[in-house]
C-alpha cells in the first residue's frame, strides 16, 4: 500500500531482484514487497507502466475491387484509396461477378466496356453490394450513360492521374466509408430528361443528387431562373417526374436545379435516398 491507496490494476513492472531484507523504492518512495495469487503491484498514479499485451482485434476496413485494372492505373488507384483507409483488391473480370455476389465490397472500379456489364449486374443484384459505390474507368460521360441503369457514381479518366484521382476519391470517400449521415449529396451518373416551359425536351447527365435538387451536365445551355421538369430513374426507384428551377450555371455546361418544394412527387426521391443511406 502506498499513500493509503491500493492499486486496483493488474500491471507488470521490471523490478530488481527480490530481497525482502532491503527496502523497495518506487518513484522515490518506500514501499513493501507484496505477493498474491495474481500479480498486484502497488504503484503511484502517473507512473509509466507496461501492461500485459493482449492480441489486438483486427478491424475489417473498407475494400474497393479493382476489376481488370493493371499497371500504372492500378498503382495510382491503390495509393489514392489507401490514403483514405480503403484497401484495394485486384480482381479478374472472369471471377469478379461470382466474387462480388458472395463477398462484401464497399466499392469497385471497372473499365467502361461491355465486359463490365455482367460484373455491374452481379454487384447490383447482390444483397451485400447492391448499394456499393461503382466507379467507371475511361470513356466520356456520354459513354458512361450506356451503363446508367447500374447507376455509376463517378468516372476516373484514363490514364489515371494522381491528383485527379485523389480529388475524386476525396469527394466520394464518405459514401465508400459509410459516413452517410455526413454526406448530403450522392454522386451518381444517370440520364435525365429535362422539359422546358415551352415543352422543349432536352437531355442531361446527373453529377450529384439530393432530396432538394441536383447538379447536371448537358450539351445544351440552361439559364438560371428557367422553370423545368426533370424525369429520371435510379436503381430501385422507378422513373419519377419533379418540377424545379435552374439556380446556377457553371463551367463546362454544368448547372444546378432546385426542386419545387410544393411538388409532392419529390417525396419518392427523398424516401429512396434515405433508404440508400441506411442500407
Amino acid at each position: 500500500m502506498i499513500g493509503n491507496r491500493w492499486c486496483k490494476q493488474v500491471i507488470v513492472l521490471l523490478l530488481p531482484s527480490y530481497d525482502p531484507s532491503k527496502p523497495l523504492l518506487i518513484a522515490g518512495r518506500r514501499a513493501e514487497w507484496s505477493f498474491a495469487p495474481a500479480l498486484f503491484i502497488p504503484m503511484e498514479k502517473g507512473l509509466v507502466t507496461a501492461l500485459a499485451s493482449l492480441p489486438p482485434t483486427k478491424k475489417v476496413g473498407a475494400r474497393v475491387a479493382l476489376v481488370d485494372i493493371h499497371g500504372p492505373n492500378q498503382t495510382v488507384l491503390t495509393e489514392c484509396f489507401r490514403q483514405f483507409g480503403v484497401e484495394a483488391v485486384p480482381l479478374d473480370s472472369q471471377a469478379a461477378a461470382a466474387q462480388l455476389a458472395r463477398e462484401k465490397f464497399e466499392a469497385c472500379v471497372l473499365k467502361l466496356a461491355s465486359e463490365a456489364k455482367p460484373v455491374m449486374e452481379a454487384a447490383r443484384r447482390s444483397p451485400s453490394n447492391s448499394r456499393m459505390v461503382i466507379y467507371g474507368l475511361g470513356g466520356s460521360a456520354q459513354h458512361a450513360l450506356q451503363f446508367s441503369k447500374y447507376c455509376i457514381n463517378a468516372v476516373f479518366h484514363e490514364p489515371v492521374e494522381r491528383q485527379a484521382a485523389l480529388k475524386l476519391v476525396r469527394a466520394t470517400q464518405m459514401l465508400v466509408l459509410h459516413e452517410f449521415r455526413r454526406y448530403v449529396r450522392i454522386p451518381v451518373m444517370t440520364e435525365v430528361g429535362v422539359t422546358l416551359g415551352d415543352g422543349t425536351q432536352l437531355t442531361a447527365t446527373t453529377q450529384e443528387i439530393s432530396s432538394g435538387g441536383m447538379s447536371l451536365k448537358s450539351q445544351h445551355a440552361f439559364e438560371p431562373g428557367q422553370a423545368v421538369e426533370v424525369s429520371f430513374a435510379l436503381l430501385t426507384l422507378p422513373r419519377v417526374w419533379i418540377r424545379g428551377n435552374v439556380t446556377w450555371r457553371g463551367k463546362n455546361r454544368s448547372f444546378g436545379i432546385k426542386f419545387d418544394a410544393t411538388d409532392n412527387r419529390r417525396i419518392r426521391l427523398k424516401e429512396w435516398i434515405e433508404a440508400y443511406l441506411e442500407s
